[in-house]
This record gives C-alpha cells, structure tokens and sequence, in this order.
C-alpha cells in the first residue's frame, strides 16, 4: 500500500523541515513548495493526498491559492488567531485550521482525521465534488447535499450550515457565536433565540435517517461532532 503523499507550502525553511522531517517519520511522503505559485506548478503534476497551507506566502497568498485546491483536504497552518479567520478560510474550503505555534502531535491527529474514512473530505460516489464524511453520513458543500448511507436527508438551508461548520471542525467545539457568524451570512434569519431549535430539528433529521447522535452539546460553549 502506497503512503499518502503530503505536500508543505510554506516559504519558512526552518518550519518546512521541521515538518519534512516529523512527516517521513510517520511514514508520509513529502513534496515541498514555498510560494503559492511554486504551489499550483507542483500540483499541475502531482496530486497529494492532503496540503498543509500557510497563509503568508510570496508570490500568491495562501487565501488566493486556496480556491484552487480542489479535490484534496487542506489544513491550513497559520499565526492568525482570531475566530474571523479562522472562519472565513474554513468557508473558502479548508478542510481543518491550526494556529502557529503548534503541538505537532495534535497536527498529526488533525492529518489522520483527514486521512482516514471518518470525518473529513473524501470524493463523492461516481466522482464529482468532494464532500465531507463522518461515518456513514456524507455532506457535498458544492452541491449542498447530505447523505446518510446513500440516501438524501432533506435539510433547511439553516440545518445545511450548521452541519456543514460541524463537519468542517472535527474534534473541535464550534461556539454558538462561530455559528451565528456564519448564518448571518448564509441564512439572515436564525439569530440565537432560534439556533438551539435548529440544532434540535438537525439532530432529529439525522437520528432518524441513521446516522446515529451525531451532534453533542457542550454545556455553555457550543456544539460539537460527537466521538
């Protein structure tokens, strides 16, 4: 079985070979790109299994090369803190987000939740967009489906991106004020008040298409995937 191939952009040599090294040990093969335009070069010949993304890059930034990594989970590897980011970059399609400096044993988990069949982002049957996956439930951002074992679960456009944030931050807790952020934006109409019926309706849907408790509550905080 081939290791999965993990490609590095980021301009910080010292950072760059930190992660070389710590990634060969654990088995992954690694390509190396230091500008976001050296960055899509690579990726016109080769096709990793997953990117780490940092966001200050010569040449193109990581903002502006992420939209053109498609098909393929993108953690991105940053310095910037604040939640606004943080959310901004996981709507543009970053499968994950880890804040420099970092514990590199909790980056490796983070890759290996990309990696393997569980959460994360893997090819929808027959090809197409990719999609998010938590067992047996299937969540395509493009197409705005979600499915649980192959069959469609009818959600409202609030349900749709409430679970799509979820999904986005496995093993994270979402805070109700990172989730009202983004319905803001995507769905005006949910304001707090509402959101707690919302996650309850969604977690009904789900339950009884099959897929099980998929969401916990964390007391006072927010919401999270459940393990």
């Amino acid at each position: 079985m081939t290791a999965p191939v993990i490609a590095i952009v980021d301009d910080d040599v010292y950072i760059g070979d930190m992660l070389e090294e710590l990634l060969r040990r654990e088995g992954y093969g690694v390509l190396r790109a230091y500008s976001g335009t050296e960055a899509l070069m690579l990726l016109e010949d080769r096709r990793p299994d997953l990117i780490l993304l940092d966001l200050m890059l010569p040449g193109l930034n990581g903002e502006e090369v992420l939209p053109h990594l498609t098909g393929m989970p993108v953690i991105v590897l940053s310095a910037r803190a604040a939640v606004e980011d943080k959310v901004d970059l996981l709507r543009g399609g970053a499968a994950d987000y880890l804040t420099k400096p970092f514990d590199t044993r909790e980056l490796l988990a983070r890759i290996a939740v990309q990696l393997r069949g569980g959460t994360g982002r893997r090819p929808v049957a027959g090809g197409g967009p990719w999609a998010l996956r938590y067992g047996n439930l299937s969540l395509a951002p493009e197409a705005r489906e979600v499915t649980v074992d192959g069959e469609a679960v009818r959600l409202t456009r609030t349900e749709f991106s409430i679970l799509k944030l979820l999904m986005q931050n496995p093993r994270q807790v979402v805070t109700k004020s990172q989730l009202l952020d983004q319905l803001s934006v995507e769905t005006p109409d949910c304001v707090e008040s509402s959101l707690k019926v919302h996650v309850s309706n969604l977690r009904r849907k789900l339950r009884e298409a099959g897929a099980g408790e998929v969401i916990e509550s964390v007391w006072g905080i927010g919401f999270k995937l459940a393990e």
